[in-house]
């Protein structure tokens, strides 16, 4: 059998694999440049926070629908996201606290309250899908669910990119010049859930925030320019997935924390050996004596 052969006969082969291929190029191309943007808003803890807020409503989603309705789980993880934003917006405008402490407060609340749900109405392998995600349970439902978010979060990303980088970068500037800062937050906060759905869909809301930090990560690790670095993460959280599918196939393993672990492998190398890294700064300064 050659590599070729190796490579691609998994997909070949069995429809469940091709679906979940899809849904993990999907949710990658999108993923990764929206967590860029949340590192460049330092807000990769909040991203962390948001992913464990989508836990009631998708616990909802499947007490109503009597088991693991993705689409159901779905619409429900993002009405409680949603709900978790805006709550943590409005604390942190009323009170002394601040946002990401909202946040994390609030995500607090949230993920006991999605694991009592699932514990009280469904059995403990339920509660591991929910957790840890069924990537390769994707049915087609799902899968345009998440093929809709992806097309949805790129084409708004092309639409508010240049206001949605200075709100980013200055948003007293943007005030100043008469621009909407508050509703470009919103905006991006909704991306930032809308996504968080849809790793939900495939990678449980335990390492759904996986494909948007790591690859935003090895972006960082390996550029300094926006545009390199939104390519770079949508790059790195495309060929993660794909190579962690083939792993989990051959190994037997599970897909999720396969395809995490895949892309933990390439932020490693890029920690080690990339333009930023560690091996490249401690030779740095070396170089510039010679």
């Amino acid at each position: 059998m050659t590599l070729f052969s190796l490579l691609i006969s998994p997909f070949v082969d069995y429809g469940f694999m091709r679906r979940a291929l899809v849904a993990t190029l999907a949710i990658g191309l999108s993923s990764g440049p929206v967590g860029v943007l949340l590192m460049l808003r330092r807000m990769s803890l909040v991203g962390d926070a948001m992913s464990h807020a989508v836990l009631p409503g998708a616990a909802i989603g499947f007490m109503i629908a009597g088991g693991l309705s993705l689409p159901a789980m779905g619409l429900g993880g993002l009405i409680a996201g949603l709900s978790v934003a805006l709550l943590s917006g409005l604390v942190s405008r009323v009170t002394s606290l601040r946002e990401d402490a909202s946040f994390a407060s609030f995500y607090l609340m949230s993920l006991a309250l999605g694991v009592m749900i699932v514990s009280l109405h469904g059995s403990n392998l339920d509660l591991l899908h929910v957790l840890f995600g069924t990537i390769l349970a994707v049915d087609n439902s799902a899968l345009f669910l998440v093929g809709g978010i992806t097309s949805c979060t790129l084409l708004v990303l092309a639409m508010v990119y240049r206001p949605l980088i200075v709100e980013c970068i200055d948003p007293g500037f943007l005030r100043a010049v008469g621009g909407r800062g508050a509703v470009f937050h919103f905006i991006f906060l909704l991306i930032v859930v809308l996504n968080l759905v849809s790793g939900f869909q495939t990678l449980g809301t335990l390492m759904a925030v996986g494909m948007m930090m790591l690859p935003a990560a090895i972006a960082q690790l390996l550029s300094r320019r926006l545009t390199t670095m939104l390519m770079i993460a949508a790059a790195s959280a495309v060929v993660s997935g794909y190579v962690g599918l083939v792993l989990s196939y051959y190994l037997s393993v599970a897909s999720g924390p396969t395809i995490i672990l895949v892309c933990s492998f390439i932020y490693i190398l890029a920690l080690l050996f990339g333009p930023n890294g560690f091996l490249w700064r401690m030779v740095r300064p070396v170089s510039h004596n010679l």
